[in-house]
C-alpha cells in the first residue's frame, strides 16, 4: 500500500507525463514500466554475477564491452541507468532513443520468447529530452524511497497503485493481489523443482514471480546445479496467459527482471477455445477475475458442460480443473458467493470439487483484503486433481486479520493470522481435535454434502455465548438510592454556598 511521500512522488511523477501530453493511463503505466525495467537490468545483472560467482559458473554480462546496436558497436556500460541519467538531457535522450530501447526491445536471443513477443511493438513516447530529464530525476527519488522502505514488496507496490490509476480496473479485474496474500498461497503450496505451473488470469506475473523467489529460497541447489532442473526452471515451469498486452509485456519484463530467462507468457483468452490445454499442470495459482459475466458462444464448450454458467469465478474453476495434471494442485482465490451460492451451477462446480476431487481447504478472508481498490470479501480453495474423489475432511480457518488494518489505509499492525494459516495448514492432523468455536477446524466430507455442499465457514463454525452476570434488582436499586442520597446532598451543599 502506497502512502506518504513514495505516494506524493508517483503523483508527482504521473503530472510529469501529463503535462508533456501522456494522458493515457495504459501509456503512462508502459512508459514508466520501460524505465523502471531499464534501471532493474543492470541491479539484476550484478545479482546474477554474484549467484554465478558463488555456485563456480560462469555468467556472461548482457552490459559487454562491445554491444551491436543497429549495425553499430558500443560499450554496454554506456546503456546502464547509473551512467547515463548523469548525462546532459540532450544527450540523455539520445542515448535512451538511439541505443538503450533497441537494446532492451532486443535483449531476449530467442526471438520466440515472450519477452521479445511483448517487446517487438514497444514505443519509445517521451516527446523531449527536458520531459525525459525531469522523469528520470523524479524515479530516482522513487527507487531512493523504495530502498529505503520497509516494506517487503515496495516495488509491487507501486504498480498497484500505478494500476489503480486506470479507470476501467475495476471492470476489468486488474487488480494487483497483494504480494502477502500471494505469497501465503505460494507457501501453502509448496512449488518443488520439477512443478509445472500456471496463472490463466496472470496480469503482471506476481504467483509466477513469487513461486520463482520461493523454488530460489528452498531449492536452489537443486535447481541450478542440475541442468536439467535449471533449463526446466529458466524456460518451462512459468506459464501465463492474459488479455491484456500491456499486463503481459509488463509481466514479461517482472519475470525476466527476477531471473527467469524464458517464461511462456502468451496473449490467450483463457476461458475460450482458444485455450487447449488439458491436463498439462502440476499447479496453478491464481486470482482470476471474478466481476462479470460472458457469452455463452465465447466460452469454450468442455467448460459449460462441468458448470453451465456465464459467471467467470465458476467457469475458472472449471478450466483450473482441467488445465491439471491428475496429482495437479490449485491454490486461487474466489469470492465468497462461490462458496454458498444456490444456483445449479454454483452447486455443481463445488461438488466437482468434493465428490470428484479432493478439496483440502477454504481460507475465509475479511473483506478489506483488497482495499482500497475492492471491498469484496473472499477466500482461498485449496484442492488437488484426481478424477475419482479423495475429499474426506475439508479444512476451515477463519483469517481475521493478514497483517494490515482493513480499511482503506491499510497500515500495518501486530494482528497476523498468515504465519498461523500457513503453519497448521502443513500439520491438519493437529487439527483433528480442533472446536467448533476456534478460529481453524476440520469438516467431515458427508456433513458438506448434507448441507448442499455450502462451503461457507458460518454454517459450520459454532459461537461460544457465554453468560453476562448482572446485579439484582436489590442491588441495583441500592445503588440508585446511594446516588440519590449524594445528589441531594451535594445540592444542599451548593444552596449554603449561595
Amino acid at each position: 500500500m502506497i502512502t506518504g511521500e513514495l505516494k506524493n512522488k508517483i503523483d508527482a511523477l504521473w503530472d510529469i507525463f501529463a503535462s508533456g501530453g501522456i494522458v493515457n493511463p495504459l501509456d503512462v503505466i508502459e512508459q514508466i514500466t520501460y524505465l523502471m525495467f531499464i534501471h532493474d537490468l543492470a541491479e539484476a545483472d550484478d545479482r546474477k554475477r554474484r549467484e554465478a560467482i558463488m555456485l563456480d559458473v560462469p555468467y556472461a554480462s548482457i552490459f559487454k564491452e562491445e554491444v551491436e546496436i543497429n549495425e553499430r558497436k558500443i560499450n554496454g556500460e554506456q546503456l546502464k541507468w547509473s551512467v547515463f541519467r548523469d548525462k546532459p538531457a540532450g544527450q540523455m535522450y539520445s542515448i535512451l532513443q538511439e541505443w538503450v530501447f533497441p537494446f532492451i526491445k532486443n535483449l531476449h536471443t530467442d526471438k520466440d520468447s515472450a519477452y521479445s513477443k511483448y517487446m517487438t511493438d514497444a514505443i519509445f513516447k517521451i516527446p523531449t529530452p527536458l520531459m525525459l530529464s525531469k522523469i528520470v530525476t523524479s524515479l530516482d527519488g522513487i527507487f531512493e524511497l523504495i530502498k529505503n522502505t520497509d516494506s517487503v514488496d515496495a516495488k509491487g507496490d507501486v504498480y498497484e497503485y500505478l494500476l489503480s490509476k486506470i479507470s476501467q480496473s475495476g471492470l476489468n479485474g486488474q487488480f494487483r493481489t497483494p504480494r502477502h496474500i500471494i505469497k501465503m498461497m505460494v507457501d501453502m503450496m509448496q512449488p518443488a523443482p520439477e512443478d509445472v505451473i500456471c496463472d490463466p488470469a496472470c496480469g503482471t506475473s506476481g504467483f509466477l514471480v513469487t513461486a520463482g523467489e520461493y523454488l530460489k529460497e528452498h531449492h536452489k541447489e537443486d535447481i541450478f546445479y542440475n541442468r536439467q532442473n535449471r533449463e526446466h526452471y529458466m524456460s518451462q515451469m512459468f506459464h501465463g496467459y492474459d488479455m491484456d498486452r500491456t499486463m503481459l509485456r509488463i509481466g514479461a519484463m517482472n519475470m525476466m527482471t527476477h531471473g527467469v530467462d524464458n517464461p511462456y507468457i502468451e496473449y490467450r483468452d483463457s476461458l475460450s477455445d482458444q485455450n487447449p490445454d488439458k491436463e498439462k499442470y502440476s499447479l496453478i495459482l491464481a486470482n482470476p477475475p471474478f466481476k462479470g459475466s460472458l457469452d455463452y458462444d465465447t466460452v469454450s464448450v468442455d467448460l459449460l458442460k462441468v458448470c453451465k454458467t456465464k459467471k467467470t469465478e465458476l467457469l475458472f474453476l472449471a478450466l483450473f480443473l482441467r488445465m491439471l495434471r491428475v496429482g495437479g494442485r490449485c491454490a486461487c482465490i474466489v469470492p465468497d458467493g462461490v462458496l454458498f451460492g444456490s444456483s445449479n451451477a454454483h452447486k455443481a462446480i463445488r461438488k466437482e470439487l468434493i465428490e470428484n476431487n479432493q478439496l483440502q481447504a477454504v481460507v475465509s478472508m475479511p473483506s478489506g483484503v483488497f482495499k482500497p481498490y475492492a471491498g469484496v470479501s473472499t477466500a482461498v480453495l485449496v484442492f488437488t486433481k484426481t478424477g475419482h474423489g479423495g475429499t474426506d475432511k475439508v479444512w476451515f480457518y477463519d483469517m481475521r486479520a493478514d497483517g494490515f488494518s482493513l480499511d482503506d489505509k491499510r497500515n500495518e499492525t501486530n494482528e497476523n493470522d498468515i504465519p498461523d494459516i500457513v503453519v497448521r495448514f502443513h500439520n491438519l492432523q493437529g487439527e483433528e481435535n480442533r472446536a467448533r468455536t476456534e478460529q481453524s477446524f476440520l469438516v467431515d466430507k458427508q456433513e458438506i454434502v448434507d448441507n448442499d455442499y455450502d462451503l461457507s465457514i458460518n454454517k459450520y463454525k459454532k459461537t461460544e455465548y457465554v453468560a453476562e452476570q448482572y446485579p439484582s434488582t436489590q442491588e441495583l436499586m441500592a445503588d440508585l438510592h446511594k446516588l440519590e442520597a449524594e445528589i441531594t446532598a451535594g445540592l444542599a451543599e451548593l444552596e449554603e454556598l449561595l
